[in-house]
């Protein structure tokens, strides 16, 4: 090959590669909702926010004023239930919801579980403080795989539990520790659509992947500011392509593809559109939308899905970005 030749397709290798690692775009801004307050649509520190999967609906963990508040997708107050207390029913400072196939809602407050029908009639609660099986010293976040089985991140205990629906406990697994499978501030959980299940180790400042009993498969992210790292992750969620983490400590989003790769961050703090103040929670909707639990700014933000434009690189683009 001539040495012109040679020298244009290394230019055209060097653009592709370029184009492959830019590919990704941080998601559009599309709205926001919420304030400081106790009235319907306002917050005090919300942490969870999730979709159901059978109308679209976004329900809030409303942590602060003891409450699940549910919204349309758009963000239109539809309605508000729990109260402050430990009986049947009512909430404790709710961290975290999950929805079964049908629309049942899991919510874990203060150390027990509860589900609720999807209009918020209480159905059934397990769990006590405590470190025996089936119980919790503070259970911070919920997951329900395509099984039915729910998964609950056991703070204090340094582990994950899982039981059926009706909370029959099946297993455990970690300690308290940095190595693979163990914990530091165990928060959140989520299960991939292949049924593996993701928890936020924030301590150790990474997002920790097992099988659905407990086998460690993988870690994502490792402690720091750049691409890659996280501070302080929580509630992750994942779709077919990507790992969603909430990076609280950073302000920011971080996305990885679901091999740990990083595809990339969005996000700084501020109190902005599309800025964040401690992010806590993830979830995506069922049209791929991304909604976020701004915490600290007391509101939900809602962005378009993460976008793979299609690129076209010509002998014309190359030579023009060398020229």
């Amino acid at each position: 090959m001539p040495r012109t030749l040679r020298f244009a397709a290394s230019l055209l290798f060097i653009a592709l590669a370029a184009s492959a690692a830019a590919a990704y775009y941080a998601p559009a801004y599309l709205t926001r909702w919420g304030s400081m307050g106790s009235l319907p649509g306002q917050f005090q520190y919300p942490h969870g926010v999730g979709v159901s999967p059978v109308t679209g609906s976004v329900f809030v963990a409303d942590t602060g004023n003891h409450r699940v508040q549910v919204f349309s997708a758009t963000g239109s107050f539809v309605a508000a239930w729990g109260v402050g207390g430990t009986g049947a029913g009512q909430l404790q400072e709710p961290g975290d919801v999950a929805f079964d196939a049908t629309g049942n809602v899991y919510v874990v407050s203060d150390h027990r579980v509860q589900r609720f029908s999807p209009a918020g009639a209480y159905q059934i609660g397990w769990g006590g403080q405590g470190s025996g099986d089936g119980q919790f010293q503070y259970a911070m976040g919920v997951a329900v795989d395509g099984n039915g089985n729910v998964y609950v991140t056991d703070w204090m205990n340094y582990r994950v539990q899982k039981f059926t629906a009706a909370g029959v406990f099946l297993t455990q697994w970690g300690s308290q520790g940095s190595g693979p499978g163990q914990f530091a501030s165990v928060t959140t959980v989520t299960c991939g659509p292949d049924g593996t299940v993701y928890v936020a180790d924030a301590g150790n400042n990474r997002v920790q992947v097992f099988s659905n009993d407990g086998q460690y498969l993988m870690s994502i992210g490792s402690g720091g500011a750049g691409d890659g790292q996280l501070n302080f992750p929580n509630s992750p969620k994942v779709d077919a392509d990507f790992v969603y983490v909430p990076d609280v400590g950073n302000d920011r989003i971080a996305v990885f593809r679901r091999d740990g790769s990083f595809v990339l961050n969005w996000g700084v703090n501020g109190q902005n559109p599309a800025q964040f103040f401690r992010p806590t929670s993830v979830a995506l909707g069922t049209d791929a939308s991304v909604f976020i639990a701004d915490k600290d700014n007391h509101r939900i933000q809602k962005f378009a899905p993460v976008t793979t434009p299609t690129r076209r690189t010509t002998w014309g683009a190359v030579k023009a970005r060398f020229r």
